[in-house]
């Protein structure tokens, strides 16, 4: 049988956030590697300008984002397991939230042109 999706019932925004979170996790410019445990601290979070945030090489728009200026998310996400929250200065995705599939990719990103 094929794993559920979404077994923890992330809500969109929820889901989203984590997503992003991922991806900066995957940014050594944006993430702090823990060796020993696998969990990736981001003490850098991009800060929307216009319509849009920057993430690497991507290009997010600022709804998509709304996530990191969200108390609540981030408490959710670390109730679920899958984040340490230092809100809003920092966040630490634990191997758990570095490995969620949220069902996402590739939908909310683009590549950036400027």
């Amino acid at each position: 049988m094929a794993p559920k999706k979404n077994p923890l019932k992330l809500n969109k925004l929820q889901l989203r956030t984590l997503l992003l979170f991922q991806e900066l996790a995957s940014h050594p410019e944006t993430a702090t590697v823990d060796r020993e445990t696998g969990e990736v601290l981001l003490s850098t979070l991009p800060h929307p300008h216009g319509d849009h945030v920057h993430i690497g090489g991507l290009v997010v728009s600022s709804t998509d984002a709304s996530g990191f200026g969200n108390k609540s998310v981030w408490m959710a996400l670390e109730r679920k397991g899958l984040a340490r929250s230092g809100f809003p200065l920092a966040i630490t995705l634990t191997v758990a939230g570095i490995e969620y599939d949220t069902g996402l990719p590739g939908r909310i990103a683009q590549p950036s042109n400027h």
